[in-house]
């Protein structure tokens, strides 16, 4: 990334002015320009004062859209290819298609061998993903910038050549894949199924939006996979697909790759823009559903307008002021006084519709109904229109309109991602100027004027979610029913009615391009002081955009209270996101988002951590607010209330969940009667008994500079930075030092404790033991090397069997884990009901086979490139920097450290490798904890000859 400096104020002047928003050329000038025989489509250069993202943008002559980001900042690229598909393309009775093709551009094509593209990717150094919605599908790549070819390789192989690989079989597991991800994500979830009942209701039968992205499930049972295919040949030619390269690129080499790799798949059938879908209610539409929660809640959604159009802007500035935070009116009317315990507004935004969505969840100890809430948010909307909107209502707004601009300039992939949407949805890549002048540009009375258009008076779907068997609470009996969906006569396509498009490439694609040296990577240059106060302080500039990031690190976490006060220092971290002694918490929400600025307080086992992100212009006045919330927090009783009967009411909740349920367990059994077998945020007996007496008394004696770290990387040289932090003058005193004692706890090895979850869709298993503590170049980070190719990416030996062989999950894994008091290793996924006992044999058999027999040579050389090659990554974004240079501060580390790694990681042997297996993966010496329906478990894990403990948290 180039450093560059922008202000929204003057977005906003040049917006009025007659500035050609494309460099300073004419169209004639762009179109006469030419790389590497292609014609410049259009063209836009960093300029001062400028918001744009520079780019060149050219078509092949199949309708492929390209668009190159030159950015030399580090060696690597980010490629994104996106296609104009997503759900809403979908037809009635075959819903789901979108996304499933998400799943299987990653099972192989015609040259890329079955399971490979992960790993062809994650042993580049790389990382990569895909993900669907209502509109488009994207899949992209970041890698070191030598391994660009091979990407273009494998992204144009499954756009050209991908059919003859879809195989029933394959079709049949990823349908079982996708089951899975349906149960982790929606059945298995509370609230899970919300949306998917709110669109149903709010959209008409038809509708693109009336199905969920990930598809009915009765849809993908009665298909095929020609189905699957015909669906493909209409949608995911290159003339309906943009691919954004962003990097350390040469511009002309690159088209040049792109063209050779690209240019000859056939164009698919004229794709054209889809019409807007807008929806009107002609009533309330009130409906309800039971579920497995803790807590009700209400869900209002309006109709209103479509992406990018005119009122979209004013209408996300109407869901802030309804509903954005501690300023906003549903915070002053229903969470600040305990009626609710959670309430927000927003307002989403899709290519064909968007919507206004309204929730609260209510506090039992309130005694408000659902419909008690729903009274309270109309009369919320009603007095928004006495209060009116005020001039910090826009200023917060187009603050962080500008912060997040700024913010999402930090990355290549941010950049990338940004360029590629505004293209598939605007045609123009430089839509980001229009946006923010359209969010500058709103006037009080555009706020006004929109909620009279689309609010007031206008009907809603208005859904309660209750626990089952509690009917009786809803808000409001049930006055509309979802229809049965009408189902058209489905004839499965066969393949003699595909019309296939056969690519023909002049060169041999059937070979993999290699990939060049690897550019080197620069480990950050930092500076490190000592304040007077105590407080070490590690830095590193970073000038690609005018922000500074800052993390400090306060040893005051988990392990510092009492077993009996577990959660003690999580309520004190909440209470720093309440008032101080001179500001409300709702001023001081206001001022620092008129500031453009983020600050989070949050705790884990050893620290309380202060996370900051600002634009640099506005670092003094930002630090100033932090040392106020730190220095003088109010400690008000009645904040403390609310403080503490939320987190009461989410221990409630989470045990709704099977994720939460076992990871509690599990620490609970591996840990005993101590500080680290009690979640970091307490249970209902420990936090029942703190009081504000409690928290004031911890915070006085852990709340302290010496013994505290600070790491920041900013755009600022070390001397600005060192007067920032003069915010911090004023504090005093030294942390205690830590008095830990966690006792070695006898297990009933190879026990299976069940924890029941009635009805649960998926069972959650989790195996494992206590082990070694947190290293950087010792024992533990070794064998970290040594589970990669068990259980430490996506092409491990446990993933690939329960997920990709069997089906049997939407992911597997396993992992060393610790700090530097903690440690132990566990493998876990979240797995299909019916198939909990099969899943567990097969961890079983995976750890047992890999402890046994070791690593291969081929998963050796495998892990050596994965890691060693993905540098280039480690550095890019001041958040990566910030963690890297957190790691030095906490482990006492020189730089080199990096050079030590990469030689063991270069160095380490397969025998090496096998000893550490050997020793750390003895099935026998682990638990296993598994979270779902006990009645039906239970007989089929003892059929399994497994001790089973019936186990409760």
């Amino acid at each position: 990334m180039k450093a560059w400096k922008i202000s929204l104020v003057a977005a906003a002047l040049l917006s009025g002015c007659d500035v050609p928003s494309k460099s300073q050329n004419t169209e004639q000038q762009v179109a006469a320009q030419e790389i590497a025989g292609f014609k410049i489509l259009d063209q836009v250069n960093a300029e001062p004062g400028k918001t744009a993202i520079p780019y060149k943008k050219f078509k092949l002559d199949n309708g492929l859209t390209v668009i190159l980001h030159q950015d030399d900042s580090d060696p690597l690229v980010h490629v994104d290819v996106t296609y104009h598909v997503g759900s809403g393309r979908e037809d009635i009775g075959k819903s789901g298609f979108a996304h499933f093709f998400e799943h299987m551009m990653f099972q192989g094509s015609e040259n890329v061998a079955d399971e490979e593209h992960f790993k062809i990717i994650t042993e580049a150094g790389g990382t990569l993903n895909g993900t669907t919605n209502t509109d488009r599908t994207n899949y992209f790549e970041t890698v070191p910038a030598n391994q660009l070819e091979k990407m273009l390789w494998l992204e144009s192989d499954r756009m050209g050549y991908l059919l003859d690989a879809v195989t029933q079989e394959k079709f049949e597991v990823q349908r079982e894949t996708v089951k899975n991800e349906r149960g982790q994500r929606v059945d298995n979830r509370p609230y899970g199924r919300l949306n998917e009942r709110v669109s149903a209701a709010l959209y008409p039968e038809g509708h693109p939006y009336s199905w969920p992205v990930i598809g009915y499930m009765e849809d993908l049972n009665r298909v095929n996979v020609n189905d699957l295919k015909a669906f493909f040949l209409r949608w995911y030619g290159p003339n309906n697909a943009t691919i954004t390269i962003g990097g350390d690129i040469d511009e002309a080499k690159t088209l040049e790759l792109v063209n050779k790799y690209f240019g000859s798949i056939p164009k698919g059938p004229e794709v054209k823009m889809p019409e807007k879908a807008p929806v009107t209610l002609d009533a309330d539409r009130y409906i309800s559903m039971e579920d497995n929660v803790h807590l009700p809640l209400l869900y209002m959604s309006y109709p209103t307008v479509h992406i990018r159009h005119e009122d979209e802007a004013p209408m996300d500035i109407l869901a802030e002021i309804l509903g954005g935070g501690k300023t906003s009116l549903l915070y002053k009317n229903l969470v600040k006084n305990q009626f609710a315990v959670q309430a927000s507004v927003s307002h989403p935004c899709s290519e064909l519709a968007c919507t206004l969505n309204m929730f609260a969840l209510p506090n039992p100890a309130a005694g408000k109904s659902l419909a008690d809430l729903e009274k309270i948010i109309r009369d919320s909307m009603t007095e928004f229109e006495t209060r009116g909107v005020l001039d910090d209502d826009l200023l917060k707004v187009k603050a962080n309109m500008e912060a997040s601009f700024i913010f999402g300039l930090q990355s290549v992939s941010g950049k990338v991602s940004q360029l590629a949407s505004n293209e598939i949805f605007t045609g123009n890549p430089n839509y980001i100027e229009k946006d923010i002048a359209r969010y500058a540009n709103v006037t009080k009375a555009d706020v006004m004027r929109v909620y009279k258009e689309y609010i007031k008076g206008k009907h809603a779907v208005i859904m309660s979610v209750v626990p089952k068997g509690k009917l009786d609470t809803i808000a409001h009996e049930d006055t509309y029913v979802t229809p049965e969906r009408t189902i058209p006569e489905l004839k499965n396509a066969t393949a003699d009615d595909l019309n296939v498009r056969v690519a023909k490439s002049n060169f041999d694609r059937s070979t993999m391009p290699t990939a060049g040296a690897n550019k080197p990577v620069d480990v950050p240059e930092m500076w490190q002081v000592t304040t007077t106060n105590g407080l070490s302080v590690l830095g590193a500039q970073s000038i690609e955009t005018p922000t500074t990031s800052m993390l400090i690190k306060i040893p005051a976490g988990h392990f510092y209270e009492s077993k009996e006060q577990a959660g003690l220092s999580n309520l004190l971290a909440s209470m720093f996101a309440e008032s101080t002694t001179q500001r409300s918490a709702e001023d001081m929400s206001k001022e620092l988002r008129k500031l453009g600025s983020n600050v989070y307080i949050s705790e884990d086992n050893n620290y309380i951590n202060v996370n900051v992100n600002a634009l640099s212009k506005n670092l003094d006045k930002t630090l100033a607010l932090v040392n106020e919330k730190l220095m003088n927090p109010a400690f008000d009783e009645a904040e403390f209330a609310r403080v503490k009967n939320n987190v009461l009411q989410q221990f409630n909740n989470a045990k709704k969940d099977a994720g939460y349920l076992a990871s509690t367990a599990y620490a609970q059994i591996l840990f005993g009667d101590s500080i680290a077998g009690v979640p970091s945020d307490g249970n209902e007996a420990t936090v029942a008994n703190i009081t504000l007496a409690d928290v004031k008394a911890f915070y006085a004696k852990h709340i302290k500079p010496k013994g505290s770290q600070l790491i920041v990387v900013s755009d600022l040289p070390q001397a600005s930075i060192n007067k920032s932090l003069s915010a911090f003058a004023k504090w005093k005193g030294e942390a205690p030092k830590l008095e830990l004692n966690l006792p070695a706890v006898e297990l009933d090895k190879g026990t299976v404790y069940l924890v029941n979850k009635d009805n649960a869709a998926q069972s959650a298993i989790r195996i494992g033991k206590r082990g070694l503590t947190q290293d950087i170049t010792g024992e533990f980070y070794k064998a970290s090397l040594m589970n990669f190719a068990l259980g430490g990416a996506f092409n491990s030996r446990i993933n690939l069997n329960l997920r990709e062989d069997k089906g049997y999950t939407y992911g597997a894994r396993s992992r060393f884990w610790g700090d530097k008091n903690t440690g132990g290793y566990t493998a876990s996924a979240e797995v299909r009901a019916d198939a909990t006992d099969k899943s567990i044999e097969e961890f079983v058999k995976e750890i047992s086979t890999y402890q046994a027999s070791g690593i291969t040579p081929e998963e050796l050389n495998f892990m050596r490139l994965a890691i060693n090659q993905g540098d280039a990554l480690k550095y890019e974004t001041p958040r990566a920097k910030l963690g890297f240079l957190a790691q030095i501060l906490e482990h006492d580390l020189a730089p080199t450290f990096v050079d030590t790694r990469n030689e063991i990681v270069a160095g380490i042997s397969q025998k090496e490798i096998n000893e550490l297996a050997k020793k750390h993966l003895i099935i026998n010496d682990m638990i296993m904890v598994v979270v779902g329906g006990a009645k039906t478990l239970k007989p089929k894990l003892e059929a399994m000859d497994l001790k089973v403990v019936d186990y409760s948290i």
